[in-house]
């Protein structure tokens, strides 16, 4: 069986969404393709969308990783500014948004109801409440290694619907298929079962 890795950063994996740095060639399997708050140069914005845009192609899944950090340096109403433009992109070209978010998850929650496109929370990790407060306001999460250990996060995925998961490797190093398989556990379903409800959620993000 397949496993599908929402995100990723590794070019080799060819079921699953690979994550496009800035100014990379994408890749002839699905990508998202964002410019990342760390990534974002103030001086080269325009540069940096230019790039973008040239770069989406039919391969193009989804746009991101986009969002909010408050730990980067660059101020906060800039990265606002570029974080709404990528969902202006994304509304455009009826793609979903991959977003990442520290410590910012109300402000982000905020930009929901200009989004038409499905929004995913990358790399979900916080405490229910917010989880809770996500997936009111029609948000999705995936959900990475942590889940294997955390058992927080465990308690998380026992109560979030099934059709709002998405399940990820991001840039640590480990089989997919052990968070499958833990995920599994965790719902009381089949792999089988788990596998087809992501394929399933894929298509409905894919969709709109």
């Amino acid at each position: 069986m397949e496993f599908f890795d929402f995100h990723h950063h590794k070019k080799y994996i060819i079921n699953g969404i690979y994550n496009l740095d800035i100014e990379q060639i994408p890749p002839d399997s699905p990508y998202s393709i964002g410019i990342h708050p760390n990534d974002i140069d103030i001086n080269n914005t325009e540069q940096q969308f230019s790039w973008m845009r040239n770069m989406i192609s039919e391969n193009c899944f989804a746009i991101g990783e986009c969002g909010l950090d408050s730990l980067v340096s660059t101020d906060q109403k800039i990265q606002e500014d570029v974080f709404l433009r990528q969902i202006n992109i994304a509304n455009e070209i009826k793609k979903p948004v991959i977003i990442h978010c520290v410590r910012k998850f109300y402000e982000v929650i905020s930009f929901k109801k200009k989004a038409e496109q499905p929004m995913i929370i990358h790399g979900f990790n916080k405490k229910r409440q917010i989880a809770e407060d996500l997936l009111s306001n029609n948000f999705y999460l995936s959900f990475g290694k942590a889940v294997l250990y955390n058992l927080s996060l465990q308690d998380i995925i026992k109560n979030t619907p099934l059709d709002r998961i998405f399940l990820e490797t991001d840039n640590e190093d480990f089989n997919i298929e052990e968070l499958y398989i833990k995920v599994s556990e965790i719902k009381a379903i089949s792999l089988e079962q788990l596998n087809e409800q992501i394929l399933e959620n894929l298509h409905s993000i894919k969709n709109g």
